[in-house]
């Protein structure tokens, strides 16, 4: 079973960024596709952000395009999702989540993911 650990969650003002990063402990990230997630207070866990495995293809929520970024650092072993210009509305638990071996497209729907973090938090005041 995959660890995935997040880290770099925080309290920023609106329009300040954060970084997020997510490592895993077996094989390396470059083997895997994976996703951003977010779950705000009394609501679902919705995707944000996701990296194919197998060209490096992104895809993103529309409510993050042009504002997040998420990139794969193979020598670092470690996945990042850049959030810029914050809104209150971003805050959330945010969580990395790995899809099986084998699955190397983008999946927008949790259930398809198998391995996920603890979740970091990132709280945007206004």
């Amino acid at each position: 079973q995959v660890q995935v650990v997040e880290s770099g969650g925080g309290s920023v003002q609106t329009g300040g960024s954060l970084r997020l990063s997510c490592t895993i402990s077996q094989r390396t990230v470059s083997g895997y596709t994976m996703g951003w997630f977010r779950q705000p207070p009394g609501k679902e866990r919705e995707f944000v952000a996701g990296i194919s495995r197998r060209d490096s293809t992104t895809d993103y929520a529309d409510s993050v395009k042009d504002r997040f970024t998420i990139s794969r650092d193979d020598a670092q072993n470690t996945v990042y999702l850049q959030m810029n210009s914050l809104k209150p509305e971003d805050t959330a638990v945010y969580y990395c989540a790995v899809r099986p071996l084998g699955y190397p497209g983008i999946a927008t729907r949790p259930n398809y993911y198998n391995a996920w973090g603890q979740g970091t938090q990132v709280t945007v005041s206004s």
